[in-house]
């Protein structure tokens, strides 16, 4: 079976909502980051079989099928073909993993991948909303009544689901605001130190915007004891340790070895295993670890092999239980903070992760690297890359 390499991968620096990114249009902003990968890896675009294309909200300036846009938009040949594709929060990721398996089976030979979501201009949850005036869940149970008699006391509510991860595991607010902090400060040392500086876009117009944008420096557990807590008014879950709504895109390229070698690229990291799963839909956000055992069976490897994990920052239980899950020491856990510092752009995050976590991996010379994201309906990604020696 041909093997898949990573050979690149590039992302903008990502805007908090209303901020830098919020009057480029989502079209543009993945333009820029498929011309990004044409200008690092000098690549024919020619020969790219596929665009697949994360993005959740895919209407308004989102809608009708935004990756053959954003081809068109970055000036690439009409021969090139794109597709939409929504896993909920792991739809960049699920097209990392599409398009390495798309390598892998000798179907195509070069592949882009990632995503983007523009939050700004497309509210989350834009597309379900509500209907006639009556709330999603509402309409959700009416529908589907027969099918979900199974979760009678669900409401299907990500906020209410990282309410629940907190009360099983037994985390309190301030664990989860200590957490957050942690997630800020990691984040202020990774761009004082450069970590992001070589995978970071230039966003055409925006000359000044070069980090991203969310980051508030001095996050204390302290400061953020006064945010309301929306889900359950004795909760913990706040706009403090969850992931801040925002705007980005992110990009990869994935082809062979040999195709790699032809065209004088060194990869970065061989993709060596995926896996999805399903779980709890009203916990919703505890399948990174059900899809992390699954991930590290087909790999046959152990979760003592792996050098750095990327478990997205959804709420701040998400990590946490799943590191309770796993023993995994603190250092190698989103070691350069996450989306509770930076932002969540649905669309584009598994594509940031992968980006991070394989520029990481080569400037630390760490051997294998695992992503894991959670999704809307309770579903999750799970990702292995091994880093491709030098």
């Amino acid at each position: 079976m041909p093997e898949a390499v990573i050979v690149e991968a590039v992302r903008a620096p990502i805007g908090k909502r209303r901020g830098a990114l919020a009057d480029v249009h989502p079209v543009d902003l993945s333009a820029a980051v498929l011309q990004e990968l044409q200008r690092r890896t000098g690549i024919d675009p020619a020969d790219v079989d596929d665009v697949l294309w994360g993005c959740v909200n895919q209407l308004g300036d989102q809608a009708a099928q935004i990756a053959r846009f954003v081809v068109l938009a970055a000036g690439w040949p009409e021969s090139v073909p794109g597709v939409t594709i929504n896993r909920a929060c792991g739809s960049a990721q699920a097209s990392i993993d599409f398009g390495a398996g798309m390598v892998m089976s000798g179907q195509y030979d070069m592949v882009v991948v990632g995503g983007v979501e523009s939050m700004s201009r497309v509210a989350p949850g834009a597309g379900r909303g509500r209907e006639f005036g009556r709330p999603f869940g509402e309409l959700t149970r009416e529908r589907y009544a027969e099918q979900l008699a199974d979760f009678p006391d669900g409401d299907f509510n990500q906020g209410l689901g990282a309410e629940l991860i907190a009360q099983k595991w037994g985390f309190s607010r301030h664990r989860l605001d200590e957490y957050s902090s942690m997630s800020h400060e990691r984040t202020a040392a990774a761009i004082d130190d450069g970590a992001f500086d070589s995978q970071l876009i230039r966003v055409p117009g925006l000359p000044d915007f070069v980090a991203d944008e969310g980051l508030r420096r001095g996050t204390t557990p302290e400061r953020l004891a006064g945010i309301r807590t929306p889900f359950l008014e004795n909760g913990v879950i706040h706009g403090g340790n969850a992931s801040q709504i925002s705007d980005g895109a992110a990009g990869v390229l994935i082809t062979t070895p040999e195709r790699a070698a032809q065209l004088g690229l060194e990869p970065i990291a061989r993709y060596h295993s995926g896996a999805v799963t399903g779980s709890d839909p009203i916990m919703m956000l505890t399948g990174p670890i059900p899809a992390t055992e699954k991930v590290l069976r087909k790999s046959d490897l152990s979760i003592d092999d792996i050098g750095a994990f990327e478990v997205n920052e959804a709420f701040a239980p998400v990590p946490l239980a799943w590191q309770a899950e796993f023993g995994v020491d603190d250092a190698v856990l989103n070691p350069l903070g996450g989306a509770i510092a930076v932002g969540h752009p649905l669309g584009a995050s598994g594509a940031i992760l992968m980006t991070r976590l394989v520029h990481h991996m080569r400037e630390q010379g760490i051997r294998y690297g695992l992503q894991t994201m959670c999704e809307g309906g309770g579903t999750a990604n799970a990702t292995i890359v091994e880093l491709v020696a030098t």
